[in-house]
């Protein structure tokens, strides 16, 4: 026991510093976490518009989707926004990380290199939850369909 709680001291007094070639890095994950987020927010207005056209114009949709799906055509525009929201999260988060890690990295700040990870370990979070429950939910129906 007493060796483990003299190992755990020695790395909490442990300093992590970052040479030229990880700022480098870093550098380039923002830019592309940048870019990222951009195309997610650009998908989530999309999936938004299309999914407000379609509730304002569904009675023309109606007519036409009649033949396609026993669903009623509110219910893909209802779909449709809710996926654009929960789209827009994923976006955020990188976008959080791309400007507190630039920040960071400008400014030699700790706590915005801690707040930028924090963000990004959120978006990894966010994304694999969002898979899981993709996963489960297309799980279900293939059974229901069976």
């Amino acid at each position: 026991m007493p060796i483990r709680k003299q190992d755990s001291n020695v790395f909490d007094n442990f300093e992590l510093r970052l040479n030229e070639s990880s700022k480098k890095f870093l550098r380039k994950a923002s830019k592309w976490a940048f870019v990222l987020s951009m195309i997610g927010f650009v998908a989530s207005g999309i999936l938004l518009f299309v999914g407000i056209f379609s509730l304002i114009f569904f009675k023309e949709a109606q007519t036409v989707f009649a033949g396609f799906s026993e669903f009623p055509p509110y219910v893909y525009a209802i779909f449709y926004i809710l996926i654009a929201i929960v789209n827009f999260f994923p976006g955020l988060y990188l976008f959080s990380f791309s400007k507190r890690m630039n920040a960071a990295l400008r400014d030699k700040s700790t706590s915005d290199l801690e707040k930028a990870f924090s963000k990004l370990g959120t978006y990894f979070i966010f994304v694999s939850l969002a898979i899981l429950s993709s996963i489960f939910v297309f799980l279900i129906i293939i059974l229901l369909f069976m």
